[in-house]
């Protein structure tokens, strides 16, 4: 009944299992350095498309083109925001963070912190992991649910069963390779997926009457048809709410800024920097024409599910399998995110937990079976949790951002700039932010009728207690002063 969806996708990961099979023989004494970051020797394309085809998950095809969808272009202002930030990413902490994690031959960002910070307690690395496993599980459950809803229009394959498939199709990814595999797996997904999204919405835009068309009934619908509908103080405050709601994170996203640790060459970080923000340009772009192409398909009413307009959009418009094959975008992109963040997670179990407080001696082979245990375990983790939830993948991404970027963002901003913050602030920086973010979207707190993102009042507390406890406990611990901030 779908052998053509079936072929298509079988084709394509065939494809996906030689490159990475390639990417193992290219390198098979495989260390716990190159399974974490690829043994910091990553070119500057690997790099790029790493770093941001890692990112966006199935929210590029799904959540986000359903905001679009629901309210028109003031909502393009999170794919600004984010455009913006990343740029600031690459431009501010991509180079240093590279210098200083080697520097301090630091691998995830909890030992980075611990050593720039001479915290000889285990509390940062304890404190971080224990965010970090909170809000990935979270992540990584939303890209599981965006791999069911798929798998369940796409073949009526049951929810929970469709979740079991996510597990099995991105783990044995992590496993076997690490790092420099899934940087191969990215490049070429990031290249397909972004081929796929702006080919869709193109292909289908002449079929519902052009622009002139999707223009009337965006007024039909009393849709905003701009990016700035009006000047009111309601309206400014949610474009900057959503913009900076979304953007800060980026400096706090382990998953991504670890990705600038494995560049082999600092000076190429510029390159990296143009490819990965063309791509990503490119990407935001063509998932907000998804959303609006949408509303002109979608005239007399879309899906009950707002966030499954892009597979209904392919399965109105294309063969079967040309269907099973451009729905392998909307797999691409959550595997590339979710192999990210269960490697992040492994990781920092191997480093935060095993190494530092049970084995601090262990051999790179012991390391590496660790961080493959840690693996399966974090699967089984997020499995549980996207059994178990009934929340939107936009809402379930837009959690596990804030906790992220709050619990981590301000304190790299500050340990790569700053020579005055010391253990204590960095502790309550992290607790705080995590904290915050975490409770905040259970508050009835609301400014002109709309909610503010938790990332907003999570990294701005955290930014504060960071600098405020360092300077009333400064003279509770030495700062190494001349190794801070390197250049």
């Amino acid at each position: 009944m779908y052998i053509w969806e079936f072929t298509a996708i079988a084709i394509y990961f065939a494809v996906l299992m030689g490159i990475g099979f390639l990417s193992i023989y290219r390198r098979r004494q495989l260390t716990a350095s190159d399974f974490i970051i690829g043994g910091r020797g990553l070119n500057y394309w690997l790099t790029a498309l790493a770093a941001h085809a890692s990112d966006m998950s199935s929210w590029l095809f799904m959540g986000y083109p359903a905001v679009i969808y629901a309210s028109g272009l003031i909502d393009i202002w999170t794919a600004i925001g984010l455009i913006v930030f990343m740029y600031l990413n690459w431009q501010l902490v991509a180079p240093k963070i590279r210098v200083a994690t080697e520097q301090y031959d630091s691998m995830t960002f909890s030992s980075f912190f611990e050593n720039r910070l001479l915290d000889t307690t285990g509390c940062i690395r304890v404190f971080t992991a224990v965010m970090a496993l909170i809000f990935y599980t979270i992540y990584i459950s939303a890209g599981l649910v965006g791999l069911s809803l798929l798998l369940n229009t796409l073949f009526d394959v049951p929810q929970h069963w469709g979740i079991i498939v996510g597990i099995l199709i991105v783990i044995p990814y992590v496993f076997i390779g690490g790092y420099t595999t899934l940087a191969w797996i990215d490049l070429f997904q990031g290249m397909f997926l972004m081929c796929v999204i702006i080919f869709v919405p193109l292909w289908i835009l002449p079929k519902i009457g052009g622009w002139e068309s999707l223009t009337a009934v965006m007024q039909a619908k009393h849709l905003s048809m701009a990016p700035i509908p009006d000047l009111q103080p309601k309206t400014i405050f949610h474009i900057l709410t959503v913009a900076m709601g979304w953007g800060l994170g980026y400096f706090g996203q382990p998953h991504i800024v670890t990705k600038f640790m494995g560049i082999r060459k600092v000076s190429e970080m510029g390159k990296s920097k143009w490819i990965g923000m063309s791509w990503m340009v490119t990407s935001l772009a063509a998932a907000t024409l998804v959303g609006l192409v949408g509303i002109g398909v979608f005239q007399q009413g879309g899906p009950a599910d707002s966030e499954q307009i892009f597979i209904e959009m392919v399965r109105k418009n294309f063969h079967p399998f040309v269907i099973g094959l451009f729905l392998c975008a909307v797999l691409a992109a959550t595997i590339n995110a979710m192999s990210s963040q269960v490697l992040v997670l492994s990781s920092s179990i191997t480093e935060d937990f095993y190494k530092r407080l049970f084995r601090k001696d262990a051999s790179s082979d012991e390391l590496l079976l660790v961080s493959r245990v840690g693996v399966i375990a974090v699967g089984v983790v997020a499995f549980l949790i996207a059994f178990t939830t009934s929340s939107s993948i936009y809402g379930l991404v837009l959690y596990a951002w804030s906790g992220l970027g709050s619990a981590f963002g301000p304190l790299v901003i500050l340990s790569l700039y700053s020579r005055t913050i010391n253990r204590y602030g960095a502790w309550a920086g992290i607790l705080t932010g995590g904290i915050v973010a975490g409770v905040w979207p259970h508050l009835p707190i609301e400014v002109f009728a709309q909610t503010i993102p938790p990332l907003l009042p999570g990294f701005i507390s955290s930014f504060l207690m960071i600098i405020t406890v360092s300077r009333l406990l400064q003279s509770r611990i030495l700062v190494k002063t001349h190794e801070t901030a390197p250049t």
